[in-house]
């Protein structure tokens, strides 16, 4: 599905990047793996859509783009994103706070 011109794969719901594993009015980022430089809404989405394990970002890299608001199409870098994680810093949306939970998932912390 496409979300605001960009490609998010996935089990994706509607076009604030909500999955069918996360579907909460804060769920509405979607984040890019480094795999594959593909985004998806969740490692749960990743792990049932691509032919290949994930891999975290390393901390050198974390001035990359790869996480989409999916509310106003705003691409941060890891760092925006994990400096201020509540909320993105375009358009206010709030993001869940239980993401950080997973964050080791995607980033080598």
């Amino acid at each position: 599905m496409f979300i605001h011109g960009v490609k998010v794969n996935g089990a994706v719901l509607d076009q604030q990047t909500r999955c069918l594993h996360y579907q909460k009015d804060v769920d509405i980022i979607a984040i890019k793996f480094k795999c594959c430089q593909t985004y998806y809404p969740c490692y749960q989405c990743h792990q049932e859509h691509a032919d290949h394990p994930a891999k975290q970002w390393e901390k050198e890299q974390f001035d990359g783009k790869a996480i989409l608001c999916g509310s106003c199409g705003t691409e941060l870098t890891i760092h925006e994103y994990l400096t201020n994680n509540s909320s993105c810093p375009d358009c206010k949306g709030s993001f869940n706070p239980g993401c950080k939970n997973h964050a080791h998932l995607y980033f080598k912390m």
